[in-house]
């Protein structure tokens, strides 16, 4: 692995958000199978989903609906879509006919969604039923690794634009594997094509941002002469409530996750920019080069990706404070000339911190969790950079940043498999008469 297969595998664009996305795409799959786009409107579409998908679809938005929402109509959406060529960007092709047409699915109560409880890993299994046959989609483990294709209960070949993702199973695992120190040293290994492509997802990143400002209250975020420590956070809020509302705005994802790639990256691009400002008014120092800065990104995002896999895909645990913060705030001290020591202990304070901070799926909340992620990330790095950190004797930190992070993911896995059954509950008992 290089970190050219890595970005093309963990930092993907994504419009909206990624498990309604997921959904719709086996499902736009599943119908094309099933010839149902040449030969009329789909009869039935039905989902059977892990329940960590499902709490991550329950209440986002779905860019181009006109604020709907929920796993129902990205399920209905999917159904009727005509090319899932655009991957986690098929939200890109609703239009007025295309929700007419959705609408009608669901009038009809013809689109079913079943959890399965048993799954412990993201699994999506779509069927839609047409005029012209029976399809079947399947995702499993990640949002774009399709395992499973059906014409009318009969196994096909996966298509040539569907193969590439399930090829790629250990991009991850593989970087999971590595320790702090050769994960600083693969984030050195950047080619200019490499920095290109953080350089673009930063934009697309920091685009949302900015434009999503107006969705909080006046004057929440401040301009960019504010504090740093005040602004950066409240903008990263600003993006992931953009986001979860279901604005059409295409976004930088990292580790199958929108809200990550937008936390880090928005952080981690403004800190680097605001400390450049300082040193250059106060005459302390010269500032971040943007080399330096996107050497620091990607360790942000090896990082972001390395605990998420020891979180798990889905989680139990907020990943955008959790798994992006832990990042953020590894990369803030290689950016400040940190050692990997100083990166074990600003790992530790955020593990001593944030774990625990729970997923009750994707929704609007979530861009206060990823606010507070940004800010405990700010606090970690300060203080490791200072010689600072939470002790091993400490709860569970451990004696290293990667036992830290072994520590946290034994939580996450093991420890929290109540929390995820209580929040599924908590939420279907919404569903239910008031």
């Amino acid at each position: 692995m290089n970190l050219t297969e890595y970005l093309a595998a963990e930092w993907k664009p994504a419009l909206g958000c990624t498990e309604p996305a997921a959904v719709a795409l086996a499902a736009c799959l599943a119908a094309g199978q099933g010839q149902g786009q040449d030969q009329g409107e789909p009869r039935m579409a039905r989902l059977v989903v892990d329940a960590r998908t499902y709490k991550n679809c329950h209440a986002v938005g779905i860019p181009n609906s006109g604020r709907k929402t929920g796993v129902l109509w990205a399920l209905a959406l999917g159904a009727v879509l005509k090319d899932a060529k655009l991957g986690l960007q098929i939200f890109e092709l609703v239009t007025p006919e295309s929700l007419a047409k959705a609408a009608r699915l669901l009038e009809r109560g013809a689109v079913h969604v079943e959890v399965d409880a048993s799954r412990t890993e993201l699994h999506i299994d779509c069927t839609v039923a047409s005029e012209g046959g029976v399809g079947r989609a399947v995702m499993e483990r990640e949002h774009t690794r399709l395992v499973r294709l059906e014409v009318d209960g009969v196994p096909v070949p996966l298509p040539a634009t569907q193969a590439g993702p399930a090829a790629k199973t250990g991009i991850r695992e593989q970087v999971g594997a590595l320790s702090l120190v050769e994960l600083v040293s693969l984030a050195g290994t950047l080619t200019e094509a490499d920095r290109a492509r953080l350089r673009e997802g930063v934009a697309l990143n920091l685009a949302l941002a900015e434009h999503c400002i107006g969705l909080l209250p006046e004057g929440f975020v401040p301009g960019a002469e504010a504090d740093p420590w005040l602004r950066i956070p409240r903008l990263v809020s600003a993006g992931v409530l953009g986001r979860m509302s279901g604005e059409a705005m295409t976004v930088m994802s990292l580790a199958g996750s929108g809200n990550k790639g937008i936390t880090v990256a928005v952080a981690m691009s403004l800190w680097a920019q605001a400390q450049g400002a300082q040193g250059a008014q106060g005459g302390q120092r010269a500032g971040h080069s943007q080399a330096r800065l996107e050497e620091a990104l990607a360790l942000a995002c090896l990082l972001t990706s390395a605990t998420t896999h020891r979180l798990g895909t889905l989680s139990a645990i907020c990943g955008a404070s959790n798994a992006a913060g832990i990042g953020i705030a590894a990369g803030l001290v290689h950016l400040g000339g940190g050692t990997p020591a100083q990166m074990d202990l600003a790992i530790h304070n955020m593990v001593g911190n944030l774990a625990g901070l729970i997923c009750d799926g994707a929704k609007i909340g979530c861009a206060m969790k990823a606010m507070t992620g940004v800010e405990a990330a700010f606090r970690s790095a300060t203080l490791a950079l200072a010689g600072f950190g939470i002790p091993e004797t400490d709860g569970i930190v451990g004696h290293s940043g990667e036992s830290s992070l072994a520590n946290l993911g034994r939580l996450a896995q093991h420890g929290m498999v109540g929390v995820d059954t209580e929040i599924l509950d908590i939420m279907q008992a919404k569903l239910g008469p008031a």
